[in-house]
């Protein structure tokens, strides 16, 4: 028979434990608060303090709030504050699954206690392992803690803690206490070990097995406790995690169903905690990996050069990537006789990968620009300097280079074949500068050469982007997203550069792609 529930405490020490250890590790402003019949909100942590949040230069925080439904008890209010909204939110669902789980385990031991209150040391390990497990942070280390309790109010004399990890579907040792274990792993399938008999049954197993004789030992028999640890999610089906093992007991004697009953509740606990832990990581790693993609993104930037900064023309320039990361760059040169280099490159997918190989392209080109001359010379340099590189990576690199003399009227220029590179004259006509050569990459060794058009400066413009710009203004059987461009800029030559790249940045921006995104690069020079 099942006990009255007695009244919940203010707040268990475990869930003010878990509390203290978001707010202290992670740096939260976090709040928990009971309802009162008449409508107020009653602090239940932290005890004192105002509701006002600390100073956060990352800009005013926002309130985000989460019900926590204890199964026993009124429900309660979560609140946090932060200013980093996306990564918060998750953050807060998070901590609300976990408050739930420790109020849970709350009524469990109160349970327990009831119905063993005759078995004072199984009592209190069922509080002490609470109370670990309160500390959900540091789970690797609360799993050898509470092993080495189990077997010693239980009287074992070996016992080990398996987890199971789904890549490669196997079990692994997080804990042992005795003899030595197996380190593992020990695969979920294998037909022989008792560990993995548990796991796939889902159902505790109490046996026998006996020891063989040494030279000075006789033949023993010694018990085993093997019970699988269980994690029930709020909906959904329950599902194993791990499995625990009791070998021998230094008495002698048989594990129990007793024996059987409280390690299946501890299991239980443990469960819900590896659960729990497991969420938390993966929360802390995507932020982790958020913070790293926003620095990459901020470096890669920082690569580009400024083009209010270029004083050689009137230049203006626009990265958009697909990915926080990407591969297409512009690269501007003040080259000497005061000529001017213009260099738009695209590598072939989009991510960490082609950012690495734009990196490499563009220290390449800084220093090939400055020391090689004539474009067909930078880039067959270019592509010497890279072919490792894009060999092991499979990619390959389109790349534009211009060489525009102002004063002479002359334009010489290598195209490595990049399709969207175009002069626009003041009359109006948008003329191709077709491709010299294949892509970096794929040209062969008897690559590049270069072309000389004439140049009208202070009339004519030049106009390079990347296929991610035309591709997201295609429209399947409709318009093409090429032409589209083209003729934006035909009809605005005589606008400021900044605004001609503003504008067809607002026209990719409102869009609807029928393609994947990529990453879009667009240059509009006049000199």
């Amino acid at each position: 028979m099942t006990p009255d529930s007695p009244a919940r405490p203010t707040l268990p020490e475990p869930v003010r434990r878990t509390l203290d250890d978001f707010r202290t590790r992670l740096g939260l402003d976090v709040h928990l608060w009971k309802l009162a019949a008449d409508g107020e909100r009653v602090r239940l942590y932290p005890t004192h303090g105002s509701d006002a949040p600390p100073a956060d230069s990352n800009g005013p925080p926002r309130r985000i709030v989460r019900t926590v439904s204890p199964r026993d008890g009124p429900d309660l209010e979560l609140e946090l504050l932060s200013p980093d909204g996306e990564f918060a939110e998750s953050l807060t669902s998070v901590l609300k699954s976990i408050l739930e789980r420790i109020f849970d385990f709350a009524q469990e031991v109160r349970f327990f206690t009831y119905e063993l209150s005759e078995r004072y040391e199984e009592i209190n390990l069922l509080y002490s392992i609470s109370e670990t497990l309160g500390s959900i942070l540091k789970l690797e280390d609360a799993a050898q803690n509470i092993l080495v309790e189990v077997c010693d109010v239980l009287g074992a004399r070996r016992g080990s803690l398996w987890v199971y990890e789904p890549e490669g579907e196997q079990l692994h040792l997080r804990a042992s206490v005795g003899a030595e274990e197996p380190e593992g792993p020990l695969r979920s399938d294998d037909p022989v070990a008792v560990t993995a008999q548990v796991f796939r049954d889902g159902r505790s197993l109490i046996a026998s097995k006996t020891t063989p004789a040494g030279a000075n030992d006789p033949e023993q028999e010694q018990s085993i406790l093997s019970v699988p640890i269980r994690y029930t999610p709020p909906s959904g089906e329950a599902r194993t995690v791990g499995v625990i093992n009791l070998v021998g007991r230094r008495n002698g004697e048989r594990f129990t169903a007793s024996d059987q009953k409280l390690l299946s509740a501890i299991a239980s606990q443990v469960g819900a905690a590896l659960e729990n832990n497991r969420l938390i990581q993966e929360s802390l790693a995507q932020e982790r990996m958020s913070s790293e993609m926003e620095l990459a993104h901020n470096l890669q930037m920082k690569l580009l050069q400024a083009p209010e900064t270029f004083d050689a023309a009137s230049v203006a320039a626009r990265v958009v990537s697909a990915e926080q990361v990407g591969g297409d760059f512009y690269h501007l040169f003040k080259l000497p006789d005061q000529e001017v280099g213009v260099m738009i490159g695209d590598v072939s997918t989009h991510g960490f990968p082609a950012a690495l190989i734009m990196a490499l392209s563009m220290s390449a080109a800084s220093i090939y620009a400055m020391e090689s001359g004539g474009p067909s010379s930078v880039l067959r340099h270019m592509a010497d300097a890279l072919s490792d590189e894009l060999e092991t990576t499979e990619m390959y690199l389109s790349l534009f280079y211009a060489v525009i003399d102002a004063d002479v009227g002359q334009l010489r220029y290598s195209n490595a074949g990049h399709p969207h590179a175009f002069i626009i004259h003041g009359d109006g006509e948008a003329v191709r500068l077709l491709a010299t050569d294949p892509p970096i990459g794929i040209a062969g060794p008897e690559a590049y050469g270069e072309e000389v058009i004439p140049w009208d400066a202070g009339s004519d413009l030049l106009f390079l982007f990347t296929d991610g710009l035309s591709d997201t203004l295609t429209v399947p059987g409709g318009q093409n997203g090429e032409q589209c461009v083209i003729q934006y800029v035909v009809e605005h030559r005589e606008d400021p550069v900044d605004a001609i790249v503003s504008g067809l940045v607002s026209l990719a921006e409102a869009a609807t792609p029928s393609l994947p995104s990529d990453d879009r690069t667009v240059i509009v020079f006049r000199s």
